[in-house]
């Protein structure tokens, strides 16, 4: 594992919350002149001198104008029981522009250094505070956009992915040291065929439980990212209506008139702990209107990026050349065929309907008089969990760079198998086992290139 360079260990400072006006603002310092900065700058107790995990009150002043800038509440927390594990300074300020900016550009001009984005969790990172995959569930518990992705945030903060994904390494260590015990110290005249059976039953083992952290790779990607769903259909078929009865506000205009939305409209909105990106696209026909071509031109390429598509269609009138053009372009997507107006008398013929579309895609609904709605956001929420139990608390795989090392371990571990099949030699075997111990050891961060730490913590907020 790397170690921290001269300039990781210098004082560190930046702005904690989001910019603008606001009841406080926090500042944070870290590092080991953290308190002596802080003090050079406070009017009140001496924070040298202070116990650890206190607040203090106080004042901002400047050193050098002996001008006061702002009254504070000052905590203290000395390492190694912060979340860098080094000395930490919280200054709780009046929520502003200004006077938070003047305390940062004071801390700076006193010793401190501005943080890189993310640099607060990476020195917990690398002092051993947390791993790898709790530094990005910490990232992932920021933007959680649903109580449900909330809790998984919590649950790889919590370190339980980190401790599944230590024992699969512990266990392929362990057999990867009693083949090297079988090799150097032969006891038995069939060593080899032992050895095999060994490595074998490991790599089956450990494949296995891979696979089952992989069947939660969907939904916990779309818990982390959200899921992109592109409300289609005909004009005047309800879309509009639809999306704002599930974003419970009028976002959409909802008219008679065929063609009102001109382009595509996305909002992001929580279905049973489903985070939806919903995308209400302009209604797709054949149109001389310059303007509404290119909202249906968008419309369709809202259909191709989708990861679930609710077509809507008019039970109110019969099925048409367009419907049964849009019931194509979306039949290789996850999909809800809603059968909207149901409050009308009906005319669309279910029994043709079925012969392009299953039964268990269908859905009746009155966006207007509020029916079926609970059955389509329990609908949502079965086709994307149905198959996890307990998903709030079971152990999800979310980050996109985690599925892509387990996929690369278990490739490694098949690569075993083959190599056993085909009769090759322990010692090449091994290889590809040891290798499968280093992906995985690539997700908890017990081993990485300094590359990888660079590209993950530059995606996190300033001040984090």
């Amino acid at each position: 594992m790397t170690t921290m360079t001269v300039t990781e260990y210098d004082t560190i400072a930046a702005i904690s919350t989001p910019p603008g006006e606001g009841a406080i603002s926090i500042v944070r310092l870290s590092g080991e002149d953290a308190i002596a900065i802080a003090q050079r700058v406070f009017k009140g107790k001496d924070l040298t001198a202070v116990a650890t995990h206190t607040i203090n009150y106080g004042h901002i002043i400047d050193p050098k104008t002996n001008i006061e800038i702002d009254e504070v509440m000052i905590s203290v927390m000395r390492a190694p029981k912060t979340f860098t594990r080094e000395d930490v300074i919280e200054i709780n300020c009046h929520g502003g522009i200004v006077a938070t900016n003047k305390i940062l550009q004071l801390l700076l001009s006193n010793g401190a250094r501005l943080a890189e984005p993310g640099e607060f969790t990476k020195r917990a990172f690398l002092h051993g505070r947390i791993d790898l995959t709790q530094a990005e569930s910490v990232m992932d518990l920021i933007r959680a956009k649903t109580d449900r992705s909330m809790k998984v945030a919590l649950n790889q903060l919590d370190g339980n992915l980190s401790h599944l994904i230590r024992n699969l390494r512990q266990d392929i260590l362990d057999v990867l040291a009693q083949v090297e015990v079988n090799i150097d110290y032969p006891e038995y005249d069939d060593v080899e065929t032992m050895t095999t059976k060994l490595l074998k039953e490991k790599a089956q083992e450990v494949k296995a439980r891979i696979q089952q952290l992989l069947k939660t790779a969907q939904q916990g990607k779309v818990l982390r990212e959200g899921l992109a769903t592109a409300i289609v259909g005909r004009p005047n078929v309800g879309k509009s209506s639809l999306l704002n009865h599930l974003l419970h506000e009028d976002k959409a205009i909802v008219t008679e008139i065929a063609g009102t939305t001109r382009d595509v409209i996305e909002e992001y909105v929580n279905v049973r702990g489903v985070p939806l990106k919903l995308v209400d696209t302009a209604g797709i026909r054949e149109t001389t209107d310059k303007v509404e071509a290119i909202g249906v031109e968008r419309s369709r390429k809202a259909i191709d990026q989708a990861d679930l598509v609710m077509l809507v269609l008019n039970s109110s009138e019969a099925l048409t050349t367009e419907d049964q053009k849009l019931i194509a372009a979306t039949q290789d997507k996850k999909r809800i065929v809603i059968l909207n107006k149901t409050d009308l008398a009906r005319k669309l013929d279910e029994t043709e309907l079925q012969k392009y579309v299953s039964q268990d895609e269908i859905l009746a609904t009155s966006v207007l008089k509020n029916s079926g709605m609970d059955e389509l956001e329990e609908k949502i929420a079965i086709l994307f969990f149905g198959g996890i139990e307990n998903s709030q608390t079971t152990v999800m795989v979310t980050n996109a760079r985690h599925i892509g090392l387990l996929n690369q371990a278990e490739d490694s571990l098949d690569a075993v198998l083959s190599g056993i099949s085909a009769g090759m030699p322990v010692d090449l075997v091994q290889i590809d086992m040891t290798n499968a111990w280093e992906l995985l050891g690539e997700i908890t961060g017990d081993s990485y290139q300094d590359e990888l730490l660079t590209q993950l913590f530059s995606q996190f907020c300033l001040g984090k």
